[in-house]
């Protein structure tokens, strides 16, 4: 898959390639002709008596600019449909057998919704409110106002002036904590870190001072490192506390402050469009596979919304905050908890309970042939 994707990118760039070459000729030519027609009616207007000619000469320029308009289109054309003969030869799979048509009847308010909240959620405001404009959505201005004042921290970020970023943190500070999160006390730490940087070592002693006791609690032991570095504050890069200069420190609080940003909004930190995106760009493979087999040996999945063959997905990619038991449909409880078999399968605890009961208390396995015993079942916990 990475091979065909590298191949399409090289052919893509022939014509990318092939377009910036065109653009400029062709902005070139249509100011000619726009200054060909500024003329061609001063001409008329001071030269009433030559007309004819005028026009006549003008209608020639318009036939020469379209004949090398064609020509250029032409030439484009050709590599635009080169291309797709490429495209074609390469993705002989027809994706369409993996894909159900009836996915989104009668959900266009809810696509428009993602949409449009993914717009926002990325800083796009502009083509977020016309998207929502021409779609008739009602979303609350509040909602994108919170994106705004997100999106203006993190430029102040991107800048290196953490004051807007700590400000917001202090006024979160009952919630943050309550989620378990370090995000205030990791601001402190890097704008410590940065006075480091810039060797102001009484400064540095000076914020700590002020603002790390408060996170004596919790972070203490990087809080005596953090003081650690004080003494080697004129060479750091060759000192135990090199890792203070990381590159990265920036880009990580960035995402460690929109992570919580959006957490205090009841929101993931990426957006569901670009999740969802993503996940079937990666099942796709997998699915077709499936799919084509079933085909060939003409037997249809039973289960609704539920797939046969398990899809790999990184970490950040798995969603489990509710669990629904495949067997009895229903959501697990703390009284009727997810339980895994020994063959990786997990259901509800009742539906467990059900299968186990039934013979000499081996039971199989509902979507694999292996069998097991209800105390090799282990809890699950999301």
């Amino acid at each position: 898959m990475e091979g065909i994707l590298s191949s399409f990118q090289t052919d893509y760039k022939k014509v990318e390639n092939k377009q910036l070459e065109l653009v400029p000729k062709a902005v070139e030519k249509i100011d000619k002709l726009t200054q060909t027609l500024y003329e061609t009616l001063h001409q008329l207007r001071s030269d009433p008596e030559n007309v004819n000619e005028n026009l006549q000469n003008l209608s020639r320029s318009l036939e020469n600019f379209a004949s090398q308009a064609s020509e250029e289109h032409k030439e484009f054309q050709k590599v635009v449909s080169k291309y797709e003969k490429i495209v074609d030869r390469k993705w002989k799979q027809d994706i369409t057998i993996a894909s159900n048509p009836e996915a989104f009847v009668n959900k266009d308010a809810v696509l428009q919704r993602t949409v449009a909240l993914h717009f926002i959620r990325h800083g796009k405001f502009m083509l977020g409110n016309t998207f929502i404009q021409e779609t008739g959505l009602d979303l609350p201005n509040s909602l994108q106002m919170q994106f705004v004042q997100m999106y203006q921290i993190l430029d102040a970020i991107n800048n290196q002036n953490l004051e807007p970023a700590l400000s917001w943190a202090r006024s979160q500070r009952d919630a943050l904590e309550r989620r378990g999160s370090s995000l205030e006390f990791q601001l402190h730490r890097l704008h410590y870190i940065k006075y480091l940087v810039e060797q102001r070592r009484d400064e540095a002693l000076m914020y700590a001072k002020s603002n790390f006791s408060y996170f004596r609690a919790r972070h203490l032991n990087e809080i005596h490192r953090l003081m650690g570095a004080l003494v080697y504050i004129y060479k750091l890069s060759s000192s135990p506390y090199v890792d203070l200069l990381s590159e990265h420190v920036w880009t990580d609080i960035q995402l460690a402050f929109t992570r919580d940003f959006c957490n205090l909004l009841g929101m993931s930190c990426d957006s569901p469009l670009y999740i969802s995106v993503t996940v079937g760009a990666t099942a796709l493979p997998t699915i077709i596979k499936m799919a084509t087999i079933m085909k060939e040996k003409k037997n249809e999945w039973s289960q609704q919304d539920e797939l046969p063959v398990e899809v790999p997905l990184s970490d950040e990619m798995r969603y489990h905050s509710i669990f629904a038991c495949p067997v009895s449909k229903e959501q697990s409880t703390e009284d009727n908890p997810p339980m895994m078999m020994p063959c990786g399968h997990v259901i509800c605890k009742e539906s467990l309970n059900k299968l186990s009961s039934k013979g000499n208390g081996r039971f199989k396995c509902p979507y694999c042939p292996n069998e097991s015993m209800i105390n090799q079942a282990v809890r699950v916990y999301f």
